[in-house]
């Protein structure tokens, strides 16, 4: 995918040589790291692109961020600050040949005395054999790789790739540095935009952090022509609101699940709204949520309110009974009561410890007298024998060990003092006492 500022083939410059109409974005293209808006954590002095260029030596860049915050652009300058040829190919396009051809071209350079920097548009999408490709010849130093992906590098890339690149992160441009990008495309263009101050907002807040689909929006509004000012209402009827980013198997799928959930045990209804919409509108699947929202029941609320994986069940079916639209108002019931439920997760934590000791002591048989003896050589065996029943035992309780012979007993449950759970803690204290007092 092309970047901020991005030019596509020597094409781009003979058109520009000729005269040929330019966009926007191709004419604000910063000439300089110090131009270049936004992403302030690598290029302050004491950040790490700035740190490696006074340094004078450059190594293998991963950037890894969303669309339009320039990882085209400062890999390009990267190129111009240390005398590198810049040489950009897209994995989306480049085949096995053709990076033979880069990387011979590379190695011809290089004995004539000058580096090159490859850059590799969306190098996910090469696959293992294609990114082993690039070892000898990063290593060698015939290229200095720069990378630029908007998927997880830790899930996308091959772990020798990783290991010989810096993986630095890009963020999406924040509002006052879209506005920065607008003042400066609007002294490009001669004039101020014809927005009043909430459509100006509104218009930065469409390309939502990237830079690029904002001065696409700028010089839309700009070839209107328009003598009067216009309102937010007015923007918002001639400019479509720009799609979310959201890929529902992709990394932003892992983190708004992760931020909704966590938002539900932060006990924060609004968060836990905000992040469920946020997944709908990104296209999630109703029904991975009903799942998801079922298991935070499980492991967040647990006995502290029982009621409340019933809740989700019912929205759930809810859900399947309605469709949608309307069923979604279902589940957004059951985030809502969940984030408001007490909040336990005792039972989760007691079933991981009894699984922990069931896989250290797995081979210990149950003691004798609570197994059945449906035959006589069982019952010769002691199966059965001395076993209580524990209707027949004062307060139906007769206190004796279920726990393997030999094993300490443990204590895997351990209820909170939240909602129902009070109630648990009253009972095992009961129980203790009495089986204390009748040595079980």
């Amino acid at each position: 995918m092309a970047d901020l500022f991005d030019t596509s083939s020597p094409r781009a410059d003979s058109a520009s040589a000729s005269g040929a109409p330019r966009p926007l974005a191709d004419r604000l293209r910063p000439q300089s790291l110090s131009e270049v808006i936004g992403q302030t954590h690598l290029l302050n002095p004491e950040g790490p692109l700035s740190v490696m260029l006074a340094s004078g030596t450059l190594s293998s860049i991963v950037f890894w961020g969303p669309p339009g915050v320039g990882k085209t652009t400062i890999a390009r300058l990267l190129a111009q600050e240390t005398d590198l040829h810049f040489h950009q190919i897209s994995a989306i396009f480049t085949g096995v040949p053709e990076l033979r051809k880069v990387f011979e071209a590379a190695r011809l350079r290089r004995e004539q005395g000058r580096g090159t920097l490859l850059f590799v548009d969306e190098i996910h999408r090469f696959n293992k054999a294609q990114q082993d490709g690039f070892l000898p010849h990063m290593e060698d130093g015939t290229i200095t790789l720069v990378g630029a992906t908007t998927e997880n590098p830790s899930f996308e890339l091959n772990a020798a790739v990783m290991s010989r690149c810096q993986v630095m992160v890009l963020e999406r441009l924040a509002l006052l540095e879209l506005e920065l990008l607008t003042q400066r495309a609007e002294a490009e263009l001669g004039g101020t935009l014809p927005l009043e101050h909430n459509a100006r907002v509104q218009l930065q807040e469409l390309a939502d952090g990237d830079g690029r689909a904002l001065l696409n929006l700028v010089e839309q509004v700009a070839a209107w022509r328009l003598s009067t000012p216009l309102d937010a209402q007015a923007l918002g009827q001639r400019l479509s609101r720009r799609a979310a980013q959201y890929d529902k198997s992709g990394d932003a799928h892992y983190n708004l699940i992760s931020a909704l959930h966590k938002s539900v045990r932060g006990s924060d209804p609004d968060a836990a709204l905000y992040w469920f919409a946020r997944m709908l509108k990104g296209g999630e699947d109703p029904r991975y949520l009903a799942r998801r929202i079922t298991r935070m029941a499980v492991e967040d609320i647990g006995l502290a309110d029982p009621q409340a994986q019933a809740v989700c069940l019912q929205c759930w079916e809810t859900y399947e009974r309605l469709g949608s639209p309307e069923g979604e108002l279902a589940l957004a019931q059951a985030v809502t009561y969940l984030a408001l439920a007490p909040k336990s997760n005792a039972a989760y934590v007691a079933y991981k410890a009894a699984m922990r000791s069931a896989e250290q002591t797995g081979s210990h048989p149950p003691p004798k007298h609570i197994l059945n003896a449906p035959t006589q050589l069982m019952k010769n065996e002691g199966y059965g024998s001395g076993y209580d029943y524990d209707h027949d035992a004062e307060d139906g309780f007769s206190g004796q060990n279920y726990f393997p012979e030999g094993m300490d007993r443990p204590t895997y449950y351990i209820p909170v003092e939240r909602g129902f759970e009070r109630e648990m803690t009253r009972r095992l204290g009961y129980f203790s006492q009495l089986r204390a007092k009748r040595g079980g």
